[in-house]
């Protein structure tokens, strides 16, 4: 009596889906797509605030919430290190701006780049957004996000540019980088204005703004102007160039998220699906190595009413590699019976 535990699969049963689907779901904790509250940890601000702050949707700290989560991280940065102590004046200073310029500067910009460039502009300093991993998925939709930002001037609220028919062109490493202009998704850019105020990266979950035009659009005020020092000021982002005391310049980026209060994203995958085709013929899968199928020990001893007519029930597939390593498992939706006289085709579809 044989019974069959493997079928070879060829090329002819199964069938790729071309270009996949694209799936968006909403960006952030619980799959909401609109950010109204944002919370940084003390612990945190302590080990590595000095760099970027981690900011959550719900208070991390000793009596707010356990289910707290990062949902993206706010940074600063200049190419001279401008905005942290001097080595002359702190030796033992680690240059955090000066780290996080270089860092954004490798990561998204071309070999031999040293400057970010806004709409040809070059830019000594940057402000950087970048999207939690585990709330990124595969890529920020173009299109499907929005910041807004409050400063003295009022507030101000930024989109990309995706909607145009071509990328922004220049030495990056991506190839789909698009220009953030002022303007809403339900409304579209921000008739009138044409400033680019900064770069959006979708594949790498990275926003990048430009300070001089963020400031002159929102209104920041910069302590070392006007004699003020940073716990006086309702609106904090500023450059670091002549801040004396070092504060941390993303910390007033995050003051003006949070009196924003909106920050809409989606995030965007691909879903590629094979669809594999798996043929039960009349004369295969008849018989089980389920305990009630045969007598004693021995699953060659099957009890004589399943021997004349053997009926089996499949419940499950299972998609094995050329060394019978289990790779995928698929549930049928209810048992289908099987027997000599019934043959059965089963799409199984793998999503990845």
């Amino acid at each position: 009596m044989a019974y069959n535990i493997f079928t070879q699969l060829s090329q002819n049963d199964d069938i790729t889906s071309l270009g996949g689907t694209e799936v968006t779901t909403g960006m952030w904790s619980g799959d909401t797509g609109s950010l109204s509250t944002f919370f940084t940890s003390s612990a945190q601000v302590v080990t590595s605030g000095e760099f970027y702050y981690d900011v959550y949707n719900l208070n991390p700290n000793p009596g707010g919430s356990d289910s707290a989560e990062v949902q993206f991280s706010v940074a600063y940065g200049h190419v001279s290190g401008s905005g942290s102590p001097p080595l002359s004046t702190l030796d033992t200073s680690t240059l955090p701006t000066q780290v996080t310029y270089a860092q954004y500067r490798n990561i998204l910009l071309g070999k031999d780049t040293e400057l970010f460039t806004f709409d040809q502009t070059t830019s000594n300093d940057i402000y950087v957004i970048n999207i939690q991993r585990s709330r990124l998925r595969q890529a920020i939709d173009p299109g499907n996000w929005q910041l807004t930002l409050s400063g003295s001037k009022g507030k101000s609220t930024f989109i990309d540019d995706s909607g145009l028919s071509t990328a922004v062109q220049g030495n990056l490493v991506a190839n789909n980088v698009y220009n953030i202009r002022s303007g809403t998704i339900d409304d579209g850019f921000a008739t009138g204005n044409s400033t680019v105020y900064g770069l959006a990266f979708p594949d790498y979950g990275v926003i990048i703004l430009h300070p001089s035009a963020i400031s002159s659009s929102v209104g920041f005020v910069n302590p070392a102007l006007d004699g003020r020092t940073l716990t006086a000021l309702p609106f904090a982002p500023f450059t670091g160039s002549g801040i004396t005391d070092y504060q941390r310049d993303h910390e007033g980026l995050l003051r003006s998220i949070r009196l924003g209060g909106d920050f809409q994203a989606r995030s965007a995958e691909t879903i590629t699906s094979t669809n594999y085709f798996i043929r039960l013929r009349n004369s295969q899968y008849n018989y089980s190595n389920n305990p009630t199928y045969f007598t004693g020990s021995n699953p060659q001893n099957v009890l004589e009413p399943f021997r004349v007519n053997p009926i089996s029930y499949v419940t499950t597939i299972g998609l094995y590699n050329d060394s019978n390593e289990l790779l995928a498992v698929a549930k049928l939706s209810r048992p289908i019976q099987k027997g000599k006289d019934k043959e059965a085709l089963i799409r199984v579809r793998l999503d990845y």
